[in-house]
C-alpha cells in the first residue's frame, strides 16, 4: 500500500513538471484567454489624439473654451442617450427589491436565501430573486408587509394605489481613490510615502475604511422638472406621461440629477457582473460610469478634429435643407425639426463612429467637475478634473460639465467643444446621460469594432 501512495506521489509530481516551464519566468498562466465583448447597445471609440476646443467660438466671451491638445484611451459608449425604458428598468429593480425585503423581515422567508448553491452559509442573507411578487395578493398578512411602500391613504387621489416614489431609495458604496492616492507632505517640502494609502486619515483611523463612501440615492425622476423649468408654460401632459407611458419609452430620460446618473452606472455595473459571475464568466469584469468631459468631446467628433458639429460640417442643415440634430433653429420654432419637444433616440442620423443625438434632443452629463480654468491644470493624458461635492459645500464646488445641447438650445450649444454646466443635485426636462465602458484590451489577433480613421 505504501508503494502504491509513493508512485501516485512521484506521478504527481512528474505531472507537475511536465507542465512547468523549465524553471523559466513565464508569468502566471491563466486557465481561460481574456476576452472584452463589444457591450450590446454601445459603440466602440478608439484612442486617439486631438485638440480640446479646437474651432470653439465664445459668444459669451466667458472664456470658458480654451484650446487643449490631449490624447484618449479606448472606450466603448452607448449609441443613444439611456431612454425611459432602459431607465425604468433600474426604478423597477430598486422598487422590487424593497418589496422582497420588507417580504423577507415580514415572515415570508422563501424571498430571501441564506447559503449558496454550494452550501456555503452566507453572514447575511441576500435577495431570492426567483421568487415572484405578488401585486395583486389576497393574503391580509402580504398586503399589509407591502403597505408600507405605497403613499398612504391621504395622499392617494382617486383612490389609487401607487408605489411612493419617495421610498425608492438605493444604497451602494464606492471608494474614493484620489483620496487614498494623496501622499502628505513633509516639512522639508517632500512626501512622506510611508504611511501610504492613510496619509490623509484623521487621526485615530487605522484601517481604509475613511475611502469607504455609503450613498443613498432616490432614484425616481423628477416629473415636474418639465412645469419647473418652465413655469409659465403648459406641459402638464408630459410631466404626467413622459416617464411612464409606453409612447416615450425610446425618448431619453430626462429629470435625472448627476447623483441619480451615476447610481445608475453603478447598478449597471453590478447587474451585468452578477451575471457574468452566476455564468462562470469570472475573467470578464464590466464597469459602466459616466464619460468625462474629454472622453465625451472625443466620442462627439466621430473621428474628425475640426468639426463644429458631430456630423462634420459646419453648418446645421444638409444640402437639401433638413435639419441634422433636434434643436430650437429659429427665434420660437421648436418644430422646424419635426419635434415639439425630445424626440426619439436615433431620430437623426449617427456620427462616424456611430453614436446618435450627441447633438440636441438633451444635454448629457458628464463625470466632470465644471471650472472654468480646468483646461489649464489637468493633465494632457485622459484629462479630467473631478470634485466629490457633499450637501454642505458651496453651490459652485457642485457643478458638473453638461455636453451638446437640447432641444432648447441654439445652435451654439450644440457645438461640440461648447462647455455649459448644472449643479449636481438638480435635474432638468433638457438633460439626460449615455454611459461608457473602459476597453481593458483583448488577445492578439481579436480587433474590436471597426475603427474609424481621422479624416
Amino acid at each position: 500500500m505504501r508503494k502504491i501512495l509513493l508512485i501516485s506521489l512521484v506521478s504527481l509530481i512528474l505531472a507537475g513538471c511536465g507542465r512547468s516551464s523549465n524553471g523559466e519566468l513565464v508569468g502566471v498562466r491563466k486557465t481561460k484567454p481574456f476576452y472584452q465583448p463589444d457591450p450590446y447597445g454601445m459603440r466602440f471609440i478608439p484612442q486617439g489624439y486631438f485638440t480640446m476646443g479646437a474651432g470653439a467660438q465664445d459668444i459669451t466671451a466667458g472664456n470658458l473654451t480654451q484650446t487643449k491638445s490631449v490624447s484618449v484611451a479606448s472606450f466603448f459608449m452607448d449609441e443613444t442617450e439611456i431612454t425611459n425604458n432602459e431607465y425604468r428598468e433600474f426604478v423597477y429593480y430598486v422598487r422590487d427589491s424593497i418589496a422582497r425585503i420588507m417580504l423577507a423581515e415580514n415572515g415570508f422567508t422563501e424571498y430571501q436565501v441564506t447559503q449558496s448553491r454550494k452550501g456555503v452559509q452566507y453572514e447575511n442573507p441576500i435577495i431570492n430573486w426567483d421568487e415572484k411578487i405578488n401585486w395583486h395578493s389576497d393574503d391580509p398578512q402580504y398586503v399589509s408587509a407591502l403597505e408600507d411602500l405605497f403613499l398612504p391613504e391621504n395622499e392617494r387621489f382617486a383612490g389609487r394605489k401607487e408605489v411612493d416614489a419617495r421610498k425608492l431609495i438605493y444604497h451602494y458604496s464606492w471608494i474614493d481613490l484620489r483620496s487614498a492616492a494623496r501622499k502628505e507632505f513633509k516639512d522639508d517640502g517632500g512626501y512622506d510615502y510611508r504611511q501610504g494609502a492613510f496619509a490623509n486619515r484623521p487621526q485615530g483611523m487605522n484601517d481604509r475604511s475613511l475611502y469607504i463612501h455609503n450613498e443613498d440615492i432616490n432614484v425616481y425622476p423628477d416629473t415636474l422638472a418639465w412645469i419647473y423649468d418652465y413655469a409659465y408654460s403648459f406641459n402638464d401632459p408630459l410631466t404626467e406621461h413622459y416617464f411612464w407611458h409606453e409612447a416615450y419609452d425610446n425618448y431619453p430620460v430626462v429629470g435625472v440629477t448627476w447623483t441619480q446618473a451615476k447610481a445608475f452606472c453603478v447598478w449597471r455595473t453590478n447587474k451585468l457582473n452578477s451575471y457574468l459571475m452566476k455564468h462562470g464568466s469570472r475573467n470578464t469584469m464590466a464597469e459602466f460610469r459616466l464619460p468625462t468631459e474629454a472622453e465625451w468631446e472625443w466620442a462627439a467628433r466621430g473621428g474628425n478634429q475640426l468639426n463644429p458639429y458631430p456630423w462634420g460640417g459646419p453648418y446645421t442643415r444638409n444640402e437639401l435643407g433638413c435639419l441634422l440634430a433636434n434643436f430650437k433653429p429659429l427665434r420660437g420654432n421648436y418644430i422646424a425639426d419635426g419635434g415639439l419637444a425630445t424626440l426619439m433616440v436615433a431620430h437623426f442620423p449617427s456620427n462616424g463612429w456611430g453614436l446618435y443625438d450627441m447633438a440636441g434632443n438633451v444635454a448629457e452629463w458628464t463625470l466632470s467637475a465644471f471650472d472654468p480654468a480646468s483646461y489649464n491644470f489637468t493633465w494632457d493624458m485622459n484629462p479630467d478634473y473631478q470634485y466629490n461635492a457633499v450637501n454642505d459645500d458651496d453651490p459652485a464646488m457642485k457643478r458638473k460639465v453638461v455636453r451638446g445641447g437640447s432641444w432648447k438650445d441654439i445652435a451654439y450649444y450644440l457645438q461640440v467643444d461648447t462647455r455649459a454646466y448644472e449643479y449636481q443635485d438638480t435635474a432638468r426636462c433638457y438633460i439626460g446621460f449615455r454611459c461608457i465602458q473602459p476597453y481593458l484590451g483583448r488577445n492578439k489577433g481579436d480587433n474590436p469594432s471597426k475603427v474609424t480613421r481621422l479624416k
